[in-house]
C-alpha cells in the first residue's frame, strides 16, 4: 500500500513500496453486472476465430473499447515492445450513466507461447495511485506473461487516464516536508492545506470525486473483460492492487478462473489500526533475524529496544541533519523525528541488511544514512507526478474513515507499541493526518457493503512477506477463513510485494496460474536470512 502525501512515506500499495487520501456515492453502480459479450456487444470488426485479444473495437453495455496507441508512461518501458493496444472508455459515474465519460489505456503484453492460454492475467498495481501500465517490467520480468497474455489497464483516475487526479502540490510538500517536524501542528496544516489545493483544483475541472473508488473501478476492469470478448480471465494484484482484487471478486466473480493476491490489503480491515499491526509484524520479522544470526546479534544486541528507544528519544528532540541524496548535490535539510524514524522504518525493510547499522550509526550521533534514505525517497524524480492522489484519497476517504473511528485508530498504535508517545502512535504510518485531510476531501461513505469479507470459491493464492510492514503476513490466513480454496504463502525474509524482490515467489505465482489448487512451493525450503551489514 502507498499513500504518497505526508511527511514522510508514501508508499506501496505500489508503491508499491514504501514511499500519498472518495468515493462513492451509495448509488454507484448498482445493476451493473455484464451480461456476456455476446449477448451485449455490438461488434465494429469481424473476428476471426484467433483474433489476438484487443485488437478488434467493441461496444458493450456503456462501455467501448477500441484498439490504438499503448498509453503513455513516464519512462520507456521495454516490456511494452509489441503490446497490442487501445483505450477503454466507461461512465465517469455509473449512478449517471449519461453524463461524463472518462478514458483507460490498455495495453496487453502477449504471452511468450506460440499458442497461449485462453483465459489472460490482468496486473492491478498498488498504491492507491499508481498506474498498472507502468508496472509492466514487473510482471513481464516475473514471467507472467510465459504461457498468457497479461493485461495492464491504468485504473480510473491514475496516470495514463483521462482525466488523471495527479497532484504534484502534494509531491512538492512531501518533498518539502523532510526538513519539518512530521507531527507537529504547523506541519499538519501545511498538509492539509495541500490536500485541499488538489481537491480545489481537480474540482474546479469538473471532476466528480466521489467516483474514483473500487467499486466503480472494479466495474471497470468488469467492462474491459467483456468488451474484450472475454469468458474469464485471471487477477493478480500487488498491495492496494489486492485491496481491489478482493472488491472485485465480491462484485463480480463469475468471469475470474482464478486470482492471486501480494502484499495482502483486505478492504474489511483496512486502516489505521491494521496498518499499525503490519507495521508491528514486519519489524519484528527484521529484528528477530538478525538475532537469530550470530554475528548480528553480538554486534546489535537487543535491536528492537533500540528501535524503541530512538523513536522516544526523537519524538522528545528532533535531530537535524544536513545530506546530499541521489542526482543533486544540493544540500537538504532533514529533520529526524519519532513519526519519521517510524515511517522510514516502514521502508526500510526494503533494505533490511542494513537497517541494524543504520540504527546503531543513529543511537550513536550518525542519522546520515538515515536522513539520506528517507529524503531521497521523497526527492526522487520518480516520486514526482506520478501518484493519483485524487484515487488515494477517493478509496481512503469513502472506504476507510468512514469506518474507522479516531479512537480505534489510536488504539492500534496503542496496542501495536505500546511505549511510543502519544503524539507517534496518533498517526499511524504511512496515513499521517489522514482523518483532516478526508475532512477536506469531502466525498460521501461507501455502501458499508465495501467492508464486508470476500467469501467464496475461486481458487486462490495469499502471498505475504516475512518482513512486509507495509501489509502484515497475518492477512494471508485472514482472507482465507472465508476463501475456500485459498492456498496462503508466506515467503520469509521479503517485504512489501515478493513477486518485486523473490524469484521462489515469482515460481510460486506462476505455477499457481498453472494449476491454481497445487502451486509449486517447495523453493521456499531454501531460502536463507540476508547476511546483515556489521560496522566495526
Amino acid at each position: 500500500m502507498t499513500r504518497p502525501q505526508e511527511p514522510r512515506r508514501r508508499p506501496g500499495v505500489r508503491r508499491v513500496r514504501a514511499a500519498s487520501a472518495g468515493v462513492a456515492t451509495g448509488l454507484l453502480v448498482t445493476g451493473l453486472l455484464a451480461a456476456p459479450a455476446q449477448a451485449l456487444s455490438r461488434s465494429d470488426a469481424t473476428d476471426g476465430p484467433a483474433a489476438p485479444i484487443g485488437t478488434a473495437a467493441r461496444t458493450v453495455g456503456d462501455a467501448r473499447y477500441e484498439p490504438g496507441p499503448c498509453p503513455r508512461t513516464p519512462e520507456p518501458v521495454e516490456a511494452l515492445k509489441g503490446a497490442r493496444c487501445g483505450t477503454l472508455t466507461v461512465p465517469e459515474n455509473r449512478a449517471d450513466p449519461t453524463g461524463k465519460t472518462i478514458t483507460l489505456g490498455v495495453a496487453i503484453v502477449p504471452a511468450k507461447a506460440d499458442e497461449p492460454k485462453a483465459d489472460p492475467i490482468v496486473w492491478l498495481a498498488g498504491g492507491p495511485g499508481d498506474d498498472a501500465v507502468g508496472e509492466a517490467k514487473m510482471a513481464i520480468d516475473g514471467g507472467l506473461n510465459r504461457d498468457r497474455d497479461v493485461i495492464f489497464m491504468s485504473q480510473r483516475g491514475t496516470y495514463s487516464a483521462r482525466p488523471n487526479l495527479l497532484c504534484p502540490n502534494i509531491d512538492e510538500f512531501n518533498a518539502r516536508a523532510v526538513g519539518l517536524v512530521q507531527n507537529a501542528p504547523s506541519t499538519e496544516r501545511l498538509h492539509v492545506a495541500a490536500t485541499k489545493a488538489c481537491r480545489d483544483r481537480l474540482a474546479a475541472r469538473g471532476i466528480d470525486l466521489g467516483a474514483y473508488n473500487d467499486i466503480q473501478s472494479a466495474a471497470d476492469y468488469e467492462d474491459l473483460r467483456t468488451a474484450l470478448g472475454l469468458g474469464q480471465w485471471n487477477l493478480y494484484g500487488i498491495s492496494y492492487g489486492t485491496h481491489l482484487a478482493l472488491a472485485y471478486m465480491r462484485l463480480h466473480p463469475e468471469g475470474l478462473r482464478a486470482v492471486g493476491l501480494d502484499g495482502i490489503l483486505p478492504p474489511s480491515k483496512g486502516g489505521s489500526a491494521a496498518t499499525w499491526s503490519s507495521a508491528r509484524q514486519g519489524f519484528d520479522g527484521l529484528f528477530k533475524a538478525c538475532a537469530a544470526q550470530p554475528a548480528c546479534n553480538k554486534r546489535y544486541p537487543n535491536l528492537s529496544a533500540t528501535f524503541d528507544q530512538l523513536v522516544r528519544r526523537l519524538e522528545a528532540k528532533p535531530v537535524t541533519t544536513t545530506v546530499t541524496v541521489p542526482g543533486s548535490d544540493k544540500p537538504v535539510k532533514v529533520v529526524l523525528d519519532g513519526g519519521a524514524l517510524v515511517n522510514w522504518m516502514t521502508s526500510a525493510t526494503h533494505v533490511a541488511p542494513q537497517v541494524p547499522i543504520a540504527l546503531d550509526e543513529l543511537a550513536h550521533g550518525k542519522p546520515q544514512r538515515i536522513a539520506r534514505q528517507w529524503a531521497g525517497g521523497k526527492l526522487s524524480p520518480q516520486a514526482m507526478g506520478r501518484v493519483a492522489h485524487g484515487l488515494v484519497y477517493g478509496v481512503f476517504c469513502s472506504e476507510w474513515t468512514p469506518y474507522e473511528t479516531q479512537a480505534q485508530a489510536l488504539k492500534g498504535g496503542q496496542e501495536a507499541f505500546p511505549t511510543f508517545p502519544r503524539s507517534v502512535q496518533a498517526q499511524a504510518p504511512q496515513l499521517a493526518f489522514l482523518r483532516p485531510d478526508c475532512d477536506v476531501w469531502n466525498v460521501p461513505a461507501a455502501p458499508g457493503s465495501i467492508r464486508d469479507a470476500t467469501r467464496g470459491d475461486i481458487p486462490t493464492l495469499a502471498l505475504s512477506g516475512g518482513f512486509d510492514s507495509q501489509t502484515g503476513a497475518d492477512n494471508g490466513p485472514y482472507v482465507a477463513r472465508t476463501l475456500s480454496k485459498a492456498k496462503v504463502v508466506t515467503v520469509p525474509y521479503e517485504p512489501h510485494v515478493v513477486f518485486a524482490t523473490s524469484k521462489c515467489a515469482q515460481e510460486i505465482a506462476v505455477s499457481f496460474f498453472d494449476t491454481p489448487s497445487a502451486p509449486k512451493t517447495a523453493c521456499l525450503t531454501t531460502l536463507k536470512a540476508p547476511a546483515f551489514e556489521t560496522g566495526p
